[in-house]
């Protein structure tokens, strides 16, 4: 298993390259630079979203994106605030594609 990046390092790199690609996205919550947890809102634009963290996959021994939690904006909105009410050193990374498309699953995003 890789070391993991400096928050604050994936986030930045994470939103550089959702820039190259025309995904508009922001950072909704600043988490701890160093260490804190992130999760990645994709809004579809219909009022959908979907919500994913990053998992340890025991199986494949590395860590792995999962929704989290998926369905109506205001519903997944809900959930991301009781996730940073119990840790708020919690980043959360909005952005905006219509189809669904956060490049989560591209090399050095996917783990």
């Amino acid at each position: 298993m890789q070391p993991r990046l400096r928050a604050e390092l994936w986030v930045r790199a994470y939103l550089k390259r959702l820039e190259l690609n025309n995904i508009p996205a922001f950072i909704a919550a600043r988490g701890q630079p160093d260490s804190g947890a992130v999760m990645v809102k994709c809004a579809t634009l219909d009022g959908l979203a979907k919500l994913y963290t990053r998992t340890f996959d025991f199986e494949a021994d590395c860590d792995v994106w999962s929704v989290l939690t998926e369905g109506p904006e205001a519903e997944v909105d809900a959930s991301i605030r009781k996730q940073r009410s119990f840790d708020p050193d919690l980043w959360v990374v909005e952005l905006e594609a219509r189809h669904g498309r956060t490049l989560l699953d591209e090399d050095g995003l996917k783990d």
